[in-house]
């Protein structure tokens, strides 16, 4: 069983279907991605099954990826986005994972919401999550010291954390191994686990990635087979790496992993962490 643990999937911009400020600057693409390109591309590749995060620069909206859900319950969940100020915002909580196709919430903190992790605005959220057995994928590139005091103060939500808390940025100045140890550190939280997502995009060389793979074995280390989720972002940095070749990146270029650890790393274990019966 293969599971992308994460792709976007998104609409154009459009007067009923506006996107907040500075979305298209942050788009993958310059055009949609959906199920019509997807599903092709999953099945050539040999893609079983993905897990769609509704991208931050449509906005708070779900209705595509439950749409996509609804029409193939075998191929797609949803970790949905949530308003994090919106009053109306944790009566919804109880009731998320009746959302056909919904399995948890996907979190970012840019643009606006830059603040929201430290400033106290989500921190009704945690709690909250844990009663709901709600599971959370977040992105915290770069304030893995703020995540350590939230994960430890919150011992039973459920934290998946994106791209192994790298970024662009963070790609960009050179700052790879130290972000990379600050992540394999948050491993002492038994609650929190680690998508060994986007790889290939933060990857500075070609198909195979090498520059990748001391990183990829110290979160492996760290986290363990159970706590450790490939995926794709494909559609960031689309053109680079091919469906298929980002599945034999893990499969048979990252050799510190046993076909029984390839076994978890591919899908079981993100199908287990968030529930999604296979």
């Amino acid at each position: 069983m293969i599971v992308d643990s994460q792709v976007h999937l998104w609409q154009a911009e459009a007067p009923d279907r506006p996107w907040p400020p500075g979305g298209a600057a942050r788009a993958h693409l310059p055009h949609p991605f959906t199920i019509d390109q997807l599903l092709p591309m999953m099945d050539e590749a040999g893609v079983d099954r993905v897990v769609i995060v509704p991208p931050s620069w449509e906005g708070e909206r779900n209705d595509l990826a439950l749409a996509a859900a609804k029409q193939y319950p075998d191929r797609f969940a949803v970790m949905g986005r949530i308003t994090l100020n919106d009053p109306q915002a944790p009566a919804l909580l109880p009731t998320w994972k009746q959302q056909p196709g919904m399995l948890g919430i996907r979190l970012t903190f840019n643009g606006a919401q830059v603040n929201w992790l430290s400033d106290g605005t989500a921190d009704w959220l945690w709690p909250a999550a844990a009663k709901a057995g709600v599971p959370i994928m977040i992105l915290v590139a770069g304030r893995q010291a703020e995540f350590a005091r939230i994960a430890e103060n919150n011992p039973g939500t459920t934290f998946i954390l994106d791209h192994m808390a790298l970024s662009a940025d963070i790609v960009r100045v050179g700052n790879n191994a130290k972000a990379i140890a600050d992540t394999s550190a948050l491993a002492r939280f038994a609650n929190v686990s680690c998508k060994m997502s986007s790889a290939q995009t933060r990857s500075l060389e070609p198909y195979p990635f090498r520059d990748m793979k001391p990183h990829l074995q110290r979160v492996f280390d760290a986290f363990g087979p159970q706590r450790c989720y490939w995926g794709t972002d494909i559609t960031a940095k689309l053109s680079k790496a091919t469906y298929h070749q980002r599945i034999t990146h893990f499969t048979e270029t990252l050799d510190f992993m046993s076909d029984d650890d390839l076994d978890w790393v591919m899908g079981r274990a993100i199908l287990k962490r968030l529930g999604w019966p296979d």
